[in-house]
């Protein structure tokens, strides 16, 4: 059984997570987005995002959301490792936390830097987890 430590650790190693949202006519609405290898061990991933977008209305209409991650392909033919979680969202407009948790490789989206109009920072908090890692699986709760 993995703790929260070891799957934060997995987590902050697979970058791309698909962030799913309920969307304004209560279907889901999933899109990539780029966690820096920012996962705390807390169970907290941290995305930036433009405050124009839709995943910003989502997350303040309603917080609730999933994460699914896909690790690289396992070991001697063994399936790869597959996170999925589920928590809430909020959304951060303080600079100061801009700057704690950007990185350089953001200014291919973010030109600008943190001083980028519209910036806001997405703070997901994950409640529950579920990993599959080959043939070993659980779930550990935050």
């Amino acid at each position: 059984m993995k703790t929260l430590e070891q799957l934060s650790e997995a987590m902050r190693k697979i970058d791309f997570t698909m962030l799913t949202t309920v969307a304004s006519d209560g279907g889901l609405a999933a899109r990539p987005m780029s966690n820096n290898q920012d996962v705390e061990y807390d169970g907290d991933s941290y995305f930036f995002a433009l405050e124009d977008a839709d995943t910003v209305r989502e997350i303040e209409a309603n917080p609730r959301v999933g994460l699914t991650l896909h690790g690289n392909s396992g070991l001697l033919g063994k399936p790869p490792l597959f996170i999925a979680a589920a928590g809430t969202a909020q959304i951060i407009r303080d600079k100061a936390a801009f700057e704690q948790h950007w990185v350089k490789d953001l200014e291919r989206w973010f030109e600008q830097g943190v001083d980028t109009p519209g910036l806001v920072l997405i703070k997901a908090h994950a409640d529950h987890l579920h990993y599959w890692d080959g043939e070993d699986q659980g779930e550990v709760t935050t």
